[in-house]
Order: C-alpha cells, then structure tokens, then sequence
C-alpha cells in the first residue's frame, strides 16, 4: 500500500480521483481483483484527503459510484457471455464453487457480503449475472454494499492518516466482514418487518430473467 498511495501522493488532485475510480472499477469490472488493489486504493484515497489535496466527500462519491459501475459490468458480462466466463484460468478452482454454492443459497445477501470479500467482490458480479437473477435485485443489494465498502474505506483512511498500514491490518483481521454480517442482519430484519403478513405491503411481483 505505502507504493500506491507515494504514486497517488505525486498526481494532481484530479488525476487522483481518476486513478482511485479506475482501480475500484477495474477491481470488478475485468475480473482482475486479485491483482488490482481497489479497496487499498479507497483507503488511499481517505489518506490523501485527510492531507486536504482532495475533498473526503468527493473521494467518497467517486469510490461508491465506481464500485457501483464496476459491479454493474461486472453483472452485465456473466449475463451476456454465460458460463464462458467461468472456464478463465484465473476465476476456476474450489474458491469458485464455494462462490456458486454461496450464491445459491443467499441469493441477494450473498451479493451484499461479497463486496467486503476480495475474492467474492470480483467474481460475484458475474456469477450473479449468469445466474440468471433479475439486475433490479442485484442492484438493490449491490449499492447498499457499495455505499458501505466506499464510504468506510474511505473513511478508514481519512481517520487513520499517516497509521494507514495499520487499518489495513485491520481489514485483513476480518473485520469487514463483521460489518458486512451485521449490516446483513440489519437489512433482513427490516424486510421480515416490511413483508410479514398483515403489514400491507404487497409482495412484488418476480421480476423477468
């Protein structure tokens, strides 16, 4: 991380939300999370805000919406390209069932704990996609994730200024997935409120594949 925020450090302030946009897109996007460093670019990017060369609330904005885009490719590739996708040497192997496997199971919520999982955050996307699983519930899931990872990261790195090495400690340790986990339950309490019997809500209808 001290190499990508020292290269970040020496761009101008416009150049930086670029270049912290095009890792968190590309992290998604092209599959290639496991070599392109979105998250510690959003840490980064809260390190180089906390020394006023950019403004937090816009390095938030740009992480979010690039995460968000980044997901959305991401979905509409599996949807396009299909299982071809899944015979890529660099997505194939036993994490890749459990990511299925996952997905089956959970459906939604596994997109929202897959944003703060290296691994699942690059290959969920278009596994979702060729799951066949409608954009409007991927999306949903999806942008709340997406708000989270980027204002939290961002965050992180504002709060931690020069300790950002140990915040990416800290990330490694698991505890985003403790946020995911909570925030997960957070959101199925609101919706066993929303749709129980006798609420009023209506349960909406299936949307087309």
């Amino acid at each position: 991380m001290t190499a990508l925020l020292e290269w970040l450090q020496e761009l101008e302030p416009l150049v930086v939300y670029l270049a912290v946009a095009a890792f968190v897109f590309v992290e998604d996007a092209l599959f290639i999370g496991f070599v392109v460093p979105g998250e510690t670019a959003a840490i980064a990017g809260g390190v180089i805000a906390s020394q006023a060369r950019v403004d937090l609330w816009a390095m938030i904005v740009v992480v979010v919406v690039a995460a968000l885009l980044g997901d959305t490719v991401g979905f509409g590739v599996g949807r396009r390209i299909g299982p071809r996708i899944l015979r890529l040497p660099f997505v194939a192997g036993g994490r890749l069932d459990g990511a299925r496997d996952l997905l089956r199971r959970r459906g939604g919520p596994a997109v929202f704990l897959a944003r703060f999982v290296a691994f699942l955050r690059t290959v969920m996307p278009p596994l979702a996609g060729i799951s066949g699983m409608p954009y409007r519930r991927f999306l949903a899931f999806n942008a709340v994730a997406a708000l989270i990872f980027g204002a939290g990261n961002v965050l992180l790195g504002y709060l931690a200024g020069h300790s950002y090495e140990r915040v990416e400690s800290a990330l490694g340790s698991g505890m985003w997935l403790l946020v995911a986990v909570a925030a997960a339950g957070a959101l199925g309490w609101w919706a066993r409120r929303r749709f129980k019997p006798g609420s009023g809500a209506h349960t909406p209808e299936p949307d087309p594949v």
